[in-house]
């Protein structure tokens, strides 16, 4: 039979090490953590480093949001015109039929609807028309009118599936420009959470570093008198000083806010000229330049390998631009855009 044997207990004297030890333990791993804990919290500098890096990404996905929602725009017009083609279409075949209607009428009246000319109600001539013997019986306008018919259910029934291919495009775009909201959302939630994590001091001191930045980079773009390109060119930087100030909104194409891309679309705009409305888009409105120094005032300038940014060039190496969330648009040198700088463009 097995024993039942009642375990035995540990000694008082072992129950005394085994809790000093444990106690000692939880000292020790509570000292590290304090001592750790200041460690983990990031400092001013890195945090602006990190808020950086997110806004840039943040800007990169409102660009790809940006050619989504442009596209959503195109296709809604697009498929809005092919369906009142298609009711107009649809209208002359209805006409069409009541016109072989009303002949067929005048036939009964006559004399009796020849069974050939039974046919002129059908809904679908194609098989009648391929047999000539057929043919034979109806009288040329009676022809014409069969194949005006037919010309017209293959111009609707084309219509209709290429109304239906752009629905189907249509919906899938909207998902994309749903998935690249989320994600500029989510940046800049992260960035911001990096913000608050920040004293009322540090905050200051990061604001005041950004006004400096933009105080030094004015009097630079208006110290030195560079010649203007174009008078569109001139036009366009002159519409984009006089938003001088106004936020940046990614989305956002004027005139209360603005991104990037879209304070350039709507400068440009003022000057009576059309360009693209994303960044990357953007770059095929003229001719590059590749060459800061050849580079004219209201030229188009690009940054980033994935040229995600885009200003006005403001002369002796500053632009104009919308920058990022939390910021306007303002003056600032091509050198602290983050990004480098790729080439211009003159529209």
């Amino acid at each position: 039979m097995a024993s039942h044997r009642r375990p035995k207990q540990p000694s008082r004297a072992r129950v005394t090490v085994l809790t000093t030890t444990a106690a000692a333990a939880a000292v020790v791993m509570s000292s590290q953590a304090a001592n750790a804990a200041p460690s983990e919290k990031p400092s001013k500098d890195e945090v602006k480093a990190k808020v950086d890096k997110l806004y840039e990404q943040a800007e990169q996905a409102t660009e790809k949001y940006n050619g989504a929602k442009e596209k959503q725009e195109k296709l809604q017009k697009e498929i809005s015109t092919i369906q009142d083609n298609v009711a107009k279409g649809q209208q002359e075949l209805n006409d069409l039929r009541d016109g072989l209607g009303s002949m067929a009428s005048a036939q009964y009246r006559s004399g009796g609807i020849d069974p050939s000319v039974q046919l002129f109600l059908s809904a679908d001539p194609d098989d009648y028309l391929d047999k000539a013997s057929t043919l034979d019986q109806l009288s040329a306008q009676q022809v014409e009118g069969l194949k005006k018919i037919q010309e017209k259910q293959r111009e609707l029934a084309q219509q209709r599936a290429e109304a239906a291919e752009k629905l189907k495009d249509l919906s899938s775009t909207r998902a994309e420009l749903g998935k690249k909201k989320k994600q500029v959302q989510g940046k800049l939630a992260s960035a911001q959470k990096l913000l608050n994590s920040l004293t009322a001091a540090e905050k200051a001191q990061l604001a005041e570093e950004q006004n400096r930045a933009t105080r030094a980079s004015e009097r630079d773009a208006l110290s030195v008198n560079v010649p203007a390109g174009s008078g569109r060119a001139a036009a366009a930087f002159a519409a984009a000083q006089s938003k001088l100030g106004t936020p940046y909104v990614y989305g956002a194409t004027g005139p209360s806010s603005f991104d990037c891309s879209g304070l350039t679309s709507w400068a440009y705009a003022q000057a009576g000229v059309g360009i693209p409305r994303t960044s990357e888009a953007q770059t095929g409105a003229g001719a590059r330049i590749y060459s800061v120094s050849q580079l004219k005032v209201g030229d188009l300038v690009f940054f980033f390998n994935d040229l995600h940014h885009v200003g006005l060039y403001a002369g002796n190496g500053q632009i104009i631009h919308a920058p990022r969330t939390g910021t306007v648009v303002r003056y600032e040198s091509m050198n602290t855009i983050g990004g480098p700088f790729m080439f211009g463009v003159r529209v």
